[in-house]
C-alpha cells in the first residue's frame, strides 16, 4: 500500500473530530458493514448516519461483514438515544429525525 494513502489517525467511538469552529462526535454503528460510523453534531443537532439508518428503513446487512442484529443494536444504542428533534442525514434518500424513526421505523 502506498504510504501516502494511509490515514494520519484512526478514529474510534467517542472521538471528537474538530475543524474550524465545528466538531463532530464519532459514533460506531457497525452492522451495515464493519467499521461503520455516524458523525454527530451536538451544536448543529444533526447526525450523518450514512447507510445505517434511512427514513423508514435501515441499511443492508447481506453484504460481507454485515449483521442485522448488530445494526439493530447499533441504531438502538447509538442513534435512538440522540434528541428526538435531531436531524438524521442518511447516505441515500431524504433526511428524517431521530424521533420520527423511533416512532415510525418498521424495523423497531
Amino acid at each position: 500500500m502506498n504510504p501516502q494513502s494511509l490515514p494520519d489517525k484512526n478514529i474510534s467511538d467517542g472521538d471528537i473530530i474538530s475543524f474550524g469552529d465545528s466538531s463532530l462526535k464519532v459514533l460506531e454503528v457497525p452492522g451495515h458493514s464493519q467499521g461503520s460510523v455516524a458523525l454527530y453534531s451536538e451544536d448543529g443537532n444533526f447526525v450523518v448516519c450514512g447507510d445505517a439508518l434511512f427514513c423508514g428503513g435501515i441499511g443492508r446487512t447481506d453484504l460481507p461483514g454485515g449483521s442485522y442484529a448488530q445494526l439493530i443494536e447499533s441504531i438502538s444504542k447509538k442513534l435512538f438515544v440522540l434528541p428526538a428533534d435531531c436531524k438524521a442525514l442518511p447516505g441515500h434518500g431524504g433526511s428524517t429525525t431521530i424521533g420520527y424513526e423511533v416512532e415510525n421505523n418498521p424495523f423497531f
